[in-house]
């Protein structure tokens, strides 16, 4: 299991670079994601921008515990970083895990886990289901949109 999720982790962060079209709209200030619902808000100030379906981590349920748990992360985060060469089209960090899953993870003995992203899909592609380690994953066309929107330091706020 650990080799598998170390190779998931990996795996945003290698490959072509893409390039992501001009956004010239308003800035989006907040990102929500519902993960029951499986949508996930771009939205500017209360304005709502775009809305998109998502896949979430193999094993959605509840918040991420440790590393290789195939849980999508709940709580409040941040985009940290931006991956234009992602094995996953395109990628956008979020901040996890916060100063909280590292101390609930270390209670409980393990290791919180890393390298949660808002990501594309591999090619070739065969649709399934809630099959990231933990990321939220778009196609690839709305990836290019939201890669082309969301900045660095948008507040991500995911909901079970």
């Amino acid at each position: 299991m650990m080799i598998g999720a170390a190779a998931g982790v990996a795996a945003c962060s290698t490959t072509t670079e893409q390039d992501a079209p001009a956004y010239f709209g308003p800035d989006v200030t907040r990102i929500q994601v519902f993960k029951e619902q499986r949508k996930m808000q771009l939205l500017h100030n209360d304005k709502l921008l775009r809305q998109y379906d998502v896949a979430l981590g193999f094993n959605p349920r509840d918040h991420k515990q440790q590393e290789g748990d195939g849980r999508t992360p709940e709580g409040a985060y941040v985009i940290n970083r931006q991956n234009p060469n992602s094995r996953f089209h395109l990628s956008i960090g979020i901040s996890y895990p916060n100063a909280v899953d590292v101390a609930r993870a270390r209670a409980m003995g393990v290791h919180p886990g890393g390298d949660i992203f808002i990501h594309g899909t591999p090619a070739p592609w065969i649709g399934m289901p809630d099959w990231t380690w933990g990321c939220i994953a778009v196609s690839n066309t709305e990836m290019d949109e939201v890669y082309s929107m969301v900045q660095l330091g948008t507040k991500i706020f995911i909901y079970a």
